[in-house]
């Protein structure tokens, strides 16, 4: 397994495991902690991300170029990363609103390119292989984190786990950096609509 495949997953780790955290907690917050909060608006908030993600990282990919790989893939984990800190500021639904939009639209910034960098980089005979390191490697980390998360809140409140996903998040962007290091990177093509992936 390449540099490029570690950095990405170890990223995916610390970014994916931070969000468990906060999963079996936030409809919780929401309903409980938040003016005009609600179960509906948990259901509204997720439609918001998954429908500027899906939209969204469509566009990108569509009009993505090799050079702009690193930034799209580093930015959009950073739009996500500062999700966690809006929840930590929110006192209206409005505010979950608006967290979902900025995850929604990073998550579509950086999918295409994430997907291309890990595809790209995939050893010959071991796809399958790495991609179950990649999908174990997370699922424990997510299992673990969504355990550990319900036990944080029901002991010290919401606010220190936003903090504490929050950290992850970036210290999940601060490992992308680390592809920039990476010459074999601006080797490899982008993925987009335009594009077979190969």
């Amino acid at each position: 397994m390449n540099r490029t495949l570690k950095l990405l997953i170890f990223s995916d780790i610390f970014v994916l495991t931070g969000f468990a955290l906060i999963s079996p907690i936030l409809a919780i917050f929401i309903k409980e902690n938040l003016v005009g909060g609600s179960i509906a608006a948990v259901g509204i908030a997720a439609a918001i991300t998954t429908f500027l993600r899906c939209l969204l990282q469509l566009l990108f990919a569509y009009i993505a170029k090799p050079q702009h790989r690193f930034a799209m893939v580093v930015v959009g984990t950073g739009f996500i990363a500062i999700v966690p800190f809006i929840y930590f500021f929110s006192t209206h639904v409005i505010h979950i609103y608006i967290a979902a939009a900025v995850h929604g639209f990073g998550a579509g910034l950086a999918n295409p390119a994430w997907f291309s960098l890990f595809a790209n980089n995939l050893a010959r005979g071991k796809k399958g292989w790495e991609w179950s390191i990649y999908s174990s490697s997370v699922g424990i980390g997510t299992a673990t984190a969504a355990f550990v998360g319900s036990q944080l809140a029901s002991r010290f409140g919401f606010a220190p786990v936003f903090i504490v996903v929050g950290i992850l998040a970036l210290i999940g962007c601060g490992i992308l950096l680390g592809l920039s290091k990476n010459k074999r990177d601006h080797k490899t093509k982008t993925v987009s609509a335009k594009t077979k992936l190969h």
